[in-house]
């Protein structure tokens, strides 16, 4: 690995993974909540931004924004770009 890479490309590539996963669950709660009748089609999510998994530092979420993957919406909160 070149010394200006901090992560390698599979690193990258399972944390963005962990995200798409991470987003698609919080949209799909999201539509499917209480407050919408169970007789209509349900409604689309709001949710345009989260906040990453944890389970991985900070750098690599920067890292996924330099590379113009993610997209940083403040506060901690990162979007697909």
């Amino acid at each position: 690995m070149p010394e200006n890479e901090r992560f390698t490309r599979e690193e990258l590539k399972v944390a963005l993974k962990a995200f798409k996963k991470r987003m698609k669950i919080l949209r799909l709660d999201d539509e499917s909540g209480w407050s919408s009748s169970p007789m209509t089609g349900g409604r689309r999510s709001g949710i345009a931004a989260i906040k990453p998994p944890d389970q991985y530092p900070k750098e690599i979420w920067e890292e996924l924004v330099e590379q113009g993957k993610l997209k940083y919406s403040g506060s901690g909160l990162y979007e697909l770009a």
